[in-house]
Protein backbone atom coordinates (compact mmCIF):
# COMPACT_ATOMS: atom_id res chain seq x y z
CA UNK A 1 0.00 0.00 0.00
CA UNK A 2 1.53 3.15 -1.03
CA UNK A 3 0.44 6.88 -0.94
CA UNK A 4 -0.92 9.27 1.51
CA UNK A 5 -4.27 7.65 3.11
CA UNK A 6 -5.33 9.83 5.94
CA UNK A 7 -4.41 6.91 8.69
CA UNK A 8 -4.12 3.21 8.09
CA UNK A 9 -5.38 0.01 10.43
CA UNK A 10 -3.01 -1.15 12.68
CA UNK A 11 -1.63 -4.51 13.03
CA UNK A 12 -1.93 -5.21 16.89
CA UNK A 13 -1.46 -7.57 19.55
CA UNK A 14 -4.60 -7.17 22.30
CA UNK A 15 -4.40 -8.67 25.50
CA UNK A 16 -5.58 -8.50 28.91
CA UNK A 17 -8.91 -6.87 30.44
CA UNK A 18 -9.09 -3.43 32.99
CA UNK A 19 -8.16 -0.30 33.18
CA UNK A 20 -6.77 1.99 32.80
CA UNK A 21 -5.89 0.66 28.82
CA UNK A 22 -2.37 0.96 27.89
CA UNK A 23 -1.42 0.83 24.25
CA UNK A 24 1.86 0.60 23.72
CA UNK A 25 4.14 1.96 20.65
CA UNK A 26 7.45 0.68 19.26
CA UNK A 27 10.41 2.76 17.95
CA UNK A 28 12.25 3.09 14.76
CA UNK A 29 12.33 -0.06 13.30
CA UNK A 30 10.58 -1.98 16.07
CA UNK A 31 7.29 -3.35 15.95
CA UNK A 32 4.91 -4.67 19.07
CA UNK A 33 6.49 -7.81 19.38
CA UNK A 34 9.55 -6.72 20.48
CA UNK A 35 7.51 -5.78 23.15
CA UNK A 36 6.06 -9.10 23.89
CA UNK A 37 7.14 -9.64 27.12
CA UNK A 38 6.64 -6.43 28.54
CA UNK A 39 3.07 -6.30 27.34
CA UNK A 40 2.35 -9.85 28.56
CA UNK A 41 3.24 -8.42 32.19
CA UNK A 42 0.89 -5.20 32.32
CA UNK A 43 -1.58 -7.06 30.65
CA UNK A 44 -2.01 -9.45 33.92
CA UNK A 45 -3.63 -6.02 35.47
CA UNK A 46 -5.04 -4.40 32.71
CA UNK A 47 -5.79 -4.63 28.80
CA UNK A 48 -2.62 -3.95 26.80
CA UNK A 49 -2.65 -3.60 23.06
CA UNK A 50 0.98 -3.21 21.24
CA UNK A 51 0.72 -1.95 17.91
CA UNK A 52 2.75 -1.98 14.66
CA UNK A 53 3.52 1.36 13.44
CA UNK A 54 2.73 2.14 9.56
CA UNK A 55 5.69 1.00 7.87
CA UNK A 56 6.52 -1.55 10.15
CA UNK A 57 5.79 -5.16 11.23
CA UNK A 58 2.32 -6.46 10.05
CA UNK A 59 1.17 -2.75 9.40
CA UNK A 60 0.86 -1.21 6.42
CA UNK A 61 3.24 0.60 3.92
CA UNK A 62 2.20 4.07 3.36
CA UNK A 63 4.41 6.84 1.72
CA UNK A 64 3.32 9.55 4.42
CA UNK A 65 5.50 8.74 7.68
CA UNK A 66 5.90 12.14 8.84
CA UNK A 67 4.16 12.29 13.03
CA UNK A 68 0.86 13.68 11.81
CA UNK A 69 -0.49 10.81 9.80
CA UNK A 70 1.46 8.43 12.42
CA UNK A 71 -0.68 10.58 15.15
CA UNK A 72 -3.81 10.04 13.25
CA UNK A 73 -3.04 5.99 13.05
CA UNK A 74 -2.45 6.12 16.70
CA UNK A 75 -6.27 7.74 17.30
CA UNK A 76 -8.10 6.02 14.65
CA UNK A 77 -6.68 2.69 16.23
CA UNK A 78 -7.98 4.49 19.69
CA UNK A 79 -11.71 4.63 18.62
CA UNK A 80 -11.55 1.15 16.34
CA UNK A 81 -10.60 -1.03 19.43
CA UNK A 82 -12.99 0.87 21.47
CA UNK A 83 -10.15 2.24 24.27
CA UNK A 84 -11.55 4.76 26.82
CA UNK A 85 -8.81 7.51 27.69
CA UNK A 86 -5.85 5.09 27.68
CA UNK A 87 -2.75 5.63 28.73
CA UNK A 88 -0.43 5.22 25.43
CA UNK A 89 3.23 4.57 25.87
CA UNK A 90 5.80 5.55 23.36
CA UNK A 91 9.27 4.46 22.79
CA UNK A 92 11.35 6.58 20.29
CA UNK A 93 9.84 7.33 17.48
CA UNK A 94 6.62 6.10 18.98
CA UNK A 95 6.95 8.48 22.46
CA UNK A 96 6.80 11.49 19.36
CA UNK A 97 3.73 10.16 17.94
CA UNK A 98 2.43 9.67 21.55
CA UNK A 99 3.60 12.88 21.98
CA UNK A 100 1.95 14.51 18.84
CA UNK A 101 -1.49 12.42 19.26
CA UNK A 102 -1.55 13.71 22.91
CA UNK A 103 -0.64 17.52 21.95
CA UNK A 104 -3.32 17.50 19.12
CA UNK A 105 -6.25 15.33 20.58
CA UNK A 106 -5.38 15.49 24.33
CA UNK A 107 -9.15 14.09 25.21
CA UNK A 108 -8.55 10.99 23.34
CA UNK A 109 -5.66 10.15 25.77
CA UNK A 110 -6.13 9.35 29.32
CA UNK A 111 -2.29 9.63 30.10
CA UNK A 112 1.37 9.28 28.54
CA UNK A 113 4.81 7.35 29.24
CA UNK A 114 7.59 8.87 27.06
CA UNK A 115 10.32 5.88 26.84
CA UNK A 116 13.40 7.85 26.48
CA UNK A 117 12.57 10.34 23.92
CA UNK A 118 11.75 14.15 24.06
CA UNK A 119 10.10 16.71 22.16
CA UNK A 120 12.89 17.97 20.54
CA UNK A 121 14.95 17.82 17.34
CA UNK A 122 18.24 15.84 17.15
CA UNK A 123 21.37 16.08 15.06
CA UNK A 124 21.97 12.76 14.75
CA UNK A 125 20.97 10.17 11.73
CA UNK A 126 20.06 6.32 10.98
CA UNK A 127 20.78 6.85 7.36
CA UNK A 128 23.68 4.59 7.27
CA UNK A 129 21.74 2.09 8.32
CA UNK A 130 18.43 2.29 6.18
CA UNK A 131 21.24 2.35 3.53
CA UNK A 132 23.12 -0.72 4.02
CA UNK A 133 20.02 -2.40 4.28
CA UNK A 134 18.26 -1.15 1.06
CA UNK A 135 21.99 -1.93 -0.28
CA UNK A 136 21.36 -5.63 0.36
CA UNK A 137 20.91 -8.14 -2.96
CA UNK A 138 17.97 -10.04 -0.81
CA UNK A 139 17.55 -12.08 -4.03
CA UNK A 140 21.18 -13.68 -3.11
CA UNK A 141 20.46 -13.89 1.24
CA UNK A 142 19.54 -17.10 1.84
CA UNK A 143 20.83 -16.73 5.26
CA UNK A 144 20.48 -14.46 8.04
CA UNK A 145 24.17 -14.65 8.65
CA UNK A 146 24.55 -13.34 5.17
CA UNK A 147 22.33 -10.18 6.21
CA UNK A 148 24.07 -10.12 9.48
CA UNK A 149 27.69 -10.11 8.38
CA UNK A 150 27.11 -7.73 5.57
CA UNK A 151 25.58 -5.33 7.96
CA UNK A 152 28.50 -5.47 10.42
CA UNK A 153 30.27 -2.56 8.66
CA UNK A 154 27.96 -0.10 9.85
CA UNK A 155 26.23 -1.79 12.71
CA UNK A 156 29.64 -2.71 14.75
CA UNK A 157 27.63 -4.16 17.87
CA UNK A 158 25.62 -7.25 17.87
CA UNK A 159 22.87 -6.06 19.64
CA UNK A 160 22.00 -3.44 17.09
CA UNK A 161 22.37 -6.06 14.19
CA UNK A 162 20.41 -8.91 16.13
CA UNK A 163 17.16 -6.18 16.42
CA UNK A 164 17.82 -4.44 12.66
CA UNK A 165 17.21 -8.59 11.03
CA UNK A 166 14.40 -9.13 13.85
CA UNK A 167 12.69 -7.39 10.51
CA UNK A 168 14.53 -10.03 8.23
CA UNK A 169 11.56 -13.06 7.44
CA UNK A 170 12.09 -15.82 4.63
CA UNK A 171 9.38 -16.68 2.82
CA UNK A 172 9.39 -19.89 0.12
CA UNK A 173 13.01 -19.34 -0.21
CA UNK A 174 13.16 -15.85 -0.58
CA UNK A 175 14.39 -12.81 2.06
CA UNK A 176 11.81 -9.71 2.57
CA UNK A 177 12.24 -6.86 5.04
CA UNK A 178 9.24 -6.05 7.02
CA UNK A 179 10.59 -2.53 6.82
CA UNK A 180 9.04 0.24 4.18
CA UNK A 181 13.13 1.44 4.04
CA UNK A 182 12.04 3.79 0.89
CA UNK A 183 9.13 5.27 3.13
CA UNK A 184 11.88 5.47 5.80
CA UNK A 185 14.85 7.40 4.22
CA UNK A 186 12.66 9.31 2.66
CA UNK A 187 11.11 10.91 6.62
CA UNK A 188 14.21 10.52 8.67
CA UNK A 189 15.13 13.51 8.56
CA UNK A 190 11.33 14.84 10.21
CA UNK A 191 11.12 11.20 12.06
CA UNK A 192 14.55 12.62 14.14
CA UNK A 193 13.10 16.62 14.06
CA UNK A 194 9.96 17.91 16.07
CA UNK A 195 7.30 20.45 14.92
CA UNK A 196 4.32 21.03 17.53
CA UNK A 197 1.04 20.63 16.32
CA UNK A 198 -1.00 23.86 15.93
CA UNK A 199 -1.65 25.40 17.96
CA UNK A 200 0.51 23.49 21.03
CA UNK A 201 -1.28 23.63 24.10
CA UNK A 202 -0.06 21.79 26.45
CA UNK A 203 -1.10 18.64 27.57
CA UNK A 204 -2.54 18.74 30.95
CA UNK A 205 -2.89 15.22 32.31
CA UNK A 206 -0.39 12.88 33.71
CA UNK A 207 3.03 11.82 31.84
CA UNK A 208 5.90 10.07 32.55
CA UNK A 209 8.96 10.90 31.24
CA UNK A 210 11.36 7.68 31.51
CA UNK A 211 14.92 7.96 30.49
CA UNK A 212 17.92 5.42 30.49
CA UNK A 213 20.91 6.71 32.20
CA UNK A 214 23.54 6.35 29.53
CA UNK A 215 21.44 7.63 27.11
CA UNK A 216 21.86 11.41 25.19
CA UNK A 217 18.16 11.34 24.33
CA UNK A 218 16.73 13.40 27.46
CA UNK A 219 19.26 15.84 28.78
CA UNK A 220 18.88 18.16 31.92
CA UNK A 221 18.67 20.87 29.16
CA UNK A 222 15.25 19.57 27.25
CA UNK A 223 13.70 19.33 30.68
CA UNK A 224 12.20 22.59 30.24
CA UNK A 225 10.82 22.29 26.77
CA UNK A 226 9.21 18.55 28.34
CA UNK A 227 7.48 20.89 31.12
CA UNK A 228 5.88 23.42 28.94
CA UNK A 229 4.14 20.75 26.88
CA UNK A 230 3.52 18.19 29.32
CA UNK A 231 3.40 20.62 32.77
CA UNK A 232 2.66 17.14 34.70
CA UNK A 233 5.38 15.25 33.61
CA UNK A 234 7.37 13.64 35.83
CA UNK A 235 10.60 13.15 34.85
CA UNK A 236 12.85 9.67 36.12
CA UNK A 237 15.95 7.85 34.73
CA UNK A 238 17.02 4.39 34.80
CA UNK A 239 20.67 3.85 35.66
CA UNK A 240 22.34 1.57 33.45
CA UNK A 241 20.38 1.79 31.34
CA UNK A 242 20.59 3.08 27.28
CA UNK A 243 18.16 4.02 25.10
CA UNK A 244 16.24 0.76 24.32
CA UNK A 245 15.99 1.15 27.77
CA UNK A 246 12.88 -1.69 27.85
CA UNK A 247 15.79 -4.05 26.90
CA UNK A 248 18.59 -2.97 28.93
CA UNK A 249 16.69 -2.92 32.05
CA UNK A 250 13.46 -4.46 31.78
CA UNK A 251 12.38 -5.09 35.21
CA UNK A 252 13.45 -1.33 35.95
CA UNK A 253 11.42 -0.23 33.02
CA UNK A 254 8.67 -2.29 34.03
CA UNK A 255 8.63 -0.76 37.65
CA UNK A 256 8.99 2.52 36.71
CA UNK A 257 5.75 2.45 34.29
CA UNK A 258 3.99 0.56 37.07
CA UNK A 259 4.12 2.82 39.85
CA UNK A 260 3.15 5.24 37.19
CA UNK A 261 0.07 3.30 36.56
CA UNK A 262 -0.52 2.87 40.59
CA UNK A 263 -0.79 6.72 40.48
CA UNK A 264 -3.52 7.03 38.09
CA UNK A 265 -6.48 4.88 40.17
Amino acid sequence: MTGSTGFVRLSHIDQGTGEPELLILHGLFGSARNWAGLAKRFAETRRVVAVDARNHGGSPWDDDMAYPAMAADLLEQIDTLGLTRPVVLGHSMGGKTAMYAALSRPEKIGALIVADMAPVAYRHTHMPLVVAMRALDLARVRRRAEADAALAPVAPQQAMRDFLLQNLVFENGRARWRLNLAAIAMHLPGLLGWDSPAPAAPFAGPALFVHGGRSAFVRPEYHETIRRLFPAARIETITGAGHWLHADRPAEFAVAVERFLATLG
